[in-house]
């Protein structure tokens, strides 16, 4: 049983892609940090947010699974975006890129825009903090 509860209250507007609220009762807490589109060169890959974001989920769940966790254990995520109007114009692909990956297990999440990233090529980061049991 996942140490990870989704709550969405009746009282709110229905989410889509996100929960309202997560409690979690596990043991430990992995905080992961913002991935972009980075390959293993340290180099973005992906010429548009669809791309990068694939990526950077990619990378974000590589590095959550190294540490004994499944997308399932995901709390709460923040994705970082370069151009808000474009990542609500691609929303559904983004949603379905999201539910291949990371299943339908939706953690807490926001979208933030962003002037810049760290590295300028890159159009997305993703960061997150999971629960394991």
């Amino acid at each position: 049983m996942s140490p990870v509860h989704r709550i969405n209250p009746v009282d709110l507007s229905p989410p889509t892609g996100f929960s309202h609220a997560v409690t979690a009762t596990g043991s430990q807490l992995v905080f992961l940090a913002g991935q972009t589109a980075l390959d293993e060169d340290g180099k973005i890959v992906g010429d548009g947010l669809p791309e990068q974001f694939a990526t950077a989920l990619t990378n974000l769940l590589t590095a959550l699974r190294a540490a004994g966790g499944a997308p399932a254990d995901l709390a709460r995520v923040t994705v970082y975006t370069t151009d808000v109007a474009d990542y609500r114009e691609r929303s559904a692909e983004l949603g379905r890129i999201w539910r291949r990956m990371a299943g339908r297990d939706y953690p807490a999440m926001a979208v933030i825009g962003v002037a810049r990233l760290w590295d300028e090529q890159a159009l997305v980061e993703i960061d997150g903090v999971a629960v394991l049991p």
